[in-house]
């Protein structure tokens, strides 16, 4: 264990996922001493400590070990706090230094810990810098490394010619959730529930949704809405009639004339029928996913997905029969028992099928997934996930004609690596942009939704759904209140 000490409360959660970014299967607890005299806590268990001091102009760090005795002690100085955004790269600074040189360890991100590093780049590119200057900014300010800075720089240039017709003052885009899947999977903690256990609700369901829909078209009229993402969950797992429902109720209360974008997520195989998505191209829908995660069967029955590769396979081909020309399919690196050869197998599989999107996630795996539960069950598993694996899918998908559009990370990620889109010229998703940089705001409805306002002073305020089913149907008219006084506070 690894005990952090600070004299006082400030940046605890960038540190904490600094050490953490270090020390991934070591358990970190950070603690903030009151000013004031208090007896010095009991060492425990810990491996070592780490006393941080904010003093008037300086930021004193010291690494002791169990005994108390110094390991490493260094400080820097800091011009009053009066620029948080400078102190806190200050307080990163010194601490990635410190913990490299101890670990002897350097990170592919340096001491980036937000999710967003691609924001960094396309702010300093909208400000008229050019890429050798942001490249050598983040490699001095955050020590990313060459790759890393290399593939922030790219992905931040293609965001930015994808997003130039996106209208931010005036626009916004909407997103509708559906919070059920056919099952659900060993890694996961997003909000959603076996359809088997609400099949009997799922209208109930709708009809809670269907009134927050038609509240949050009058709230946002006379607005343009750029794209329109109905994610999860897995919204295929609603019935064709169900499915009729939700998109007519979307196009009765929406004006979707200036949509750049429809995204389904159709996900799992084992949910798309030839009926669901002949409702979808019916209500103009442009862009769907099909997620086999691996083309592994033996990994596809470890993690709980109800699928076979063959139902992939058959649920592609499919949609492709039907004219569906913008598919894209998600893979996870990192998954149980998974090495090199298995995902190459995979990618080899998923590239045969021509899709015209790839997404390849690392494993993150959060307080409330299963595997994280029941980790006594799960100790046997190997959880991999390097340079060289992640090399390889960008290799596969720059063989199959993609380049990467988008990137984000996840706290407890595999690796200490990162999520990437890679798209064919005219297929990246611009929803997965939006949602990234933070740009436009977001219209969230349903279960777990969380809405994103964007104002002018490029503050972000955020208005949360319930994510429990029964609560949302329950308090819907909670959740348009809350929603009502949101706008009247934050603007829309």
């Amino acid at each position: 264990m690894i005990v952090v000490k600070l004299n006082k409360r400030d940046f605890e959660y960038d540190i904490y996922s600094l050490v953490r970014a270090f020390y991934p299967g070591v358990d970190v607890s950070v603690k903030v001493l009151e000013e004031t005299a208090q007896p010095e806590e009991s060492s425990g268990a810990a491996d070592f400590f780490i006393l941080i001091d904010y003093g008037e102009d300086r930021i004193g760090i010291c690494f002791e070990d169990g005994q108390q005795k110094v390991l490493i002690e260094r400080d820097s100085a800091v011009d009053g706090y009066a620029d948080r955004k400078k102190t806190k790269n200050c307080l990163k600074s010194l601490l990635y230094e410190m913990l490299s040189e101890y670990t002897g360890q350097k990170l592919p991100w340096g001491n980036l810990t937000g999710i967003r590093p691609t924001k960094i780049p396309m702010a300093l590119l909208e400000a008229g810098w050019k890429n050798t200057e942001i490249a050598d900014y983040m490699r001095k300010t955050y020590f990313t490394s060459s790759e890393k800075t290399a593939l922030a720089i790219m992905i931040a240039n293609r965001e930015k010619h994808i997003l130039e017709n996106i209208h931010y003052a005036d626009g916004y885009s909407l997103y509708i959730g559906i919070p059920f899947c056919p099952s659900i999977c060993l890694y996961c903690s997003f909000s959603s529930s076996p359809i088997s256990v609400w099949k009997d609700r799922v209208d109930t369901y709708l009809d809670a949704l269907c009134r927050e829909i038609a509240f949050g078209a009058e709230a946002y009229r006379g607005r343009i809405l750029d794209t329109l993402y109905i994610g999860g969950g897995t919204p295929t797992t609603l019935e064709p009639a169900q499915l009729e429902r939700l998109l007519t109720e979307i196009e009765r209360h929406f004006d979707l004339s200036h949509l750049q974008e429809f995204t389904v997520e159709a996900g799992r195989p084992d949910s798309i029928s030839r009926d669901k998505l002949r409702v979808l191209q019916e209500h103009g829908v442009s862009r769907i996913s099909i997620n086999p995660q691996t083309m592994n069967q033996k990994t596809l029955e470890i993690i709980g997905r109800r699928h076979t590769v063959g139902e992939t396979e058959a649920a592609f081909y499919l949609a492709r029969e039907l004219g569906f020309d913008n598919i894209n399919m998600d893979l996870i690196v990192g998954l149980p028992g998974e090495e090199l050869p298995e995902v190459e197998y995979t990618m080899k599989e998923v590239t045969k099928l021509m899709p015209d999107s790839i997404t390849v996630h690392s494993l993150a795996v959060k307080r409330a997934a299963r595997l994280n539960m029941f980790k006594d069950q799960y100790k046997e598993m190997t959880f991999t996930n390097n340079q060289e694996i992640m090399d390889l899918t960008s290799v596969y998908a720059g063989n199959a004609g993609m380049s990467p559009y988008y990137l984000y990370r996840q706290k407890n990620m595999a690796g200490n690596f990162e999520n990437v889109g890679y798209a064919k010229t005219g297929k990246a998703g611009i929803y997965n942009i939006l949602i990234m940089e933070e740009k436009q705001s977001i219209l969230a409805l349903g279960a777990g939704a969380s809405t994103k306002v964007v104002r002018a002073s490029d503050r972000i305020d955020r208005i949360e759904n319930v994510k429990d089913i029964n609560n949302y149907i329950e308090r819907i008219d909670e959740m348009i209140e809350r929603k009502r006084q949101g706008f009247v506070k934050y603007g829309k």
